[in-house]
């Protein structure tokens, strides 16, 4: 399934068809459609993340819990999106994941988003990767 676009979120990079990837921690199906990273629904100032999901009892979307391997790939999205250029002149530099770029205009709103909270982002991916080292040895 491909990330919708609503007037109140803009995705700027998605992983369409996320269900396919998901699929491997849950063998009957996904309810992860896509996941994105785009403008904030509450905030057009703030970049985030979102998993389209789909719930079987009435076709309605919605967000809830965040499993740890989901919580890993947004992650993976989020630091993949901030390699993307706002030209591409040679191919967007994809992760595992296998993202799209929706907006390349968008682009540019990720990149100042992450320059004017560069220091708290730093913080937290310096804190990031030293709990991964100390996890992967």
């Amino acid at each position: 399934m491909k990330s919708p676009k609503k007037k109140s979120y803009q995705p700027i990079i998605s992983v369409n068809n996320y269900d396919w990837m998901d699929s491997t921690f849950y063998p009957d199906g996904s309810d992860a459609k896509s996941i994105s990273i785009g403008k904030s629904l509450y905030d057009n100032q703030q970049i985030s993340l979102k998993i389209l999901q789909h719930t079987y009892k009435n076709g309605d979307t919605h967000n809830d819990e965040l499993p740890v391997h989901r919580n890993l790939d947004l992650s993976i999205l989020f630091l993949s999106s901030l390699l993307a250029k706002e030209k591409v002149t040679e191919q967007f530099p994809k992760s595992i994941l296998g993202e799209e770029i929706k907006s390349q205009s968008g682009i540019h709103d990720i990149n100042e988003y992450y320059k004017n909270n560069k220091m708290l982002i730093d913080l937290r991916l310096k804190e990031l990767k030293r709990l991964i080292k100390e996890v992967i040895k």
